[in-house]
């Protein structure tokens, strides 16, 4: 066989695993961006050791062993992504102010492609888009780097203990122990439930269609009847985060009244519905994006609103478009 021909081989079997790692990645660090550049950065290291891959575990474990090591790397002096309820306590809406925050600080949202591999088992494809919700990967971002790997491995990909401490290089005891940690930390963050985008009922799909009439009509009585009394909104990259129907409805009535005569796009994010909001555009020609808007729905009603402002960001992610025309 030519080298020009192993090296093809080579390339396409270390691509085979490129978007389970991304996920992976995803996880650990909470930024797509940052993950496919982990994942790249395997990648390379994987190509320049390959003769020294001496076959004793798969292909697929020694990918994540790199990896984990480029995670871990990355992930030193304890710095962590977050949510805005991550930082600070809610603003009554009488008291709110925007104040932005470096990029790096935020948890990133994803689309599903990217980091959810094709999987032919419907209970194992459930547990991977649960797996990538915003709340459980905030909820991920606190705990210590290993244990959270460890935790990722043992519990999202059902790796054995024995495999994660060949991984790590450590002992079948200290993987147990840290998974333990791990779980009881998690039980603390409880990351609160949220329906999946792949399993909508025809009553979730309702509530849904109910909520783009209200905001796009903007009638906030209409969108009261649909939140939560605990509901959250945030608005990354500022730091505010409102609870409460009463206080979300109040935002949106005062600084908030920009978004009159909204419209929203349907999308999908981290494995839950989402919503490309658009503005009418400044020139009167259509609508211009304004914030990717990731939902949390649960028991009948709206638990959250997250949105993301950064839309020269996100829209282009997740391919959605610059400008709706006027008649949309």
């Amino acid at each position: 066989m030519s080298e020009t021909a192993t090296t093809q081989d080579l390339d396409a079997r270390l691509e085979e695993h490129r978007r389970e790692l991304t996920g992976y990645c995803y996880r650990m660090l909470g930024s797509l961006f940052e993950a496919e550049d982990a994942v790249q950065d395997t990648m390379v290291r994987a190509w320049r050791s390959i003769d020294t891959f001496e076959g004793r575990s798969s292909l697929r474990s020694w990918l994540y062993r790199i990896a984990t090591n480029v995670c871990l790397d990355m992930l030193g002096a304890g710095r962590r992504r977050a949510r805005p309820m991550d930082l600070s306590e809610p603003t009554p809406v009488a008291q709110a102010r925007l104040s932005a925050r470096p990029e790096a600080t935020w948890l990133e949202p994803v689309p599903d492609g990217r980091v959810l591999p094709s999987a032919a088992d419907p209970a194992e494809a459930a547990v991977e888009r649960e797996t990538i919700r915003l709340a459980f990967v905030a909820a991920l971002q606190h705990l210590p780097p290993k244990q959270r790997a460890v935790l990722i491995l043992r519990e999202v990909l059902a790796w054995r203990a024995s495999e994660v401490a060949e991984l790590l290089r450590t002992t079948v005891a200290s993987v147990n122990s840290a998974l333990q940690r791990a779980r009881a930390t998690l039980a603390e963050a409880a990351p609160a439930e949220t329906d999946t985008a792949d399993e909508l009922d025809a009553a979730q799909k309702q509530l849904l269609d109910r909520y783009v009439a209200a905001f796009e009509e903007y009638d906030m009585e209409a969108l009261t009847a649909l939140l939560h009394e605990d509901a959250t909104l945030s608005m990354p990259p500022y730091d505010l985060w409102l609870r409460g129907h009463e206080n979300i409805v109040g935002w949106l009535e005062g600084v908030g009244s920009v978004c009159r005569g909204s419209r929203l796009v349907p999308l999908v994010a981290n494995g839950t519905p989402a919503f490309a909001h658009y503005h009418r555009a400044e020139d009167g020609d259509g609508f211009t994006p304004w914030a990717l808007m990731i939902m949390e729905i649960g028991d009948g009603k709206i638990r959250g609103i997250n949105s993301f402002l950064d839309t020269s960001r996100w829209f282009p992610l997740f391919e959605a478009p610059m400008r709706l025309p006027a008649g949309s």
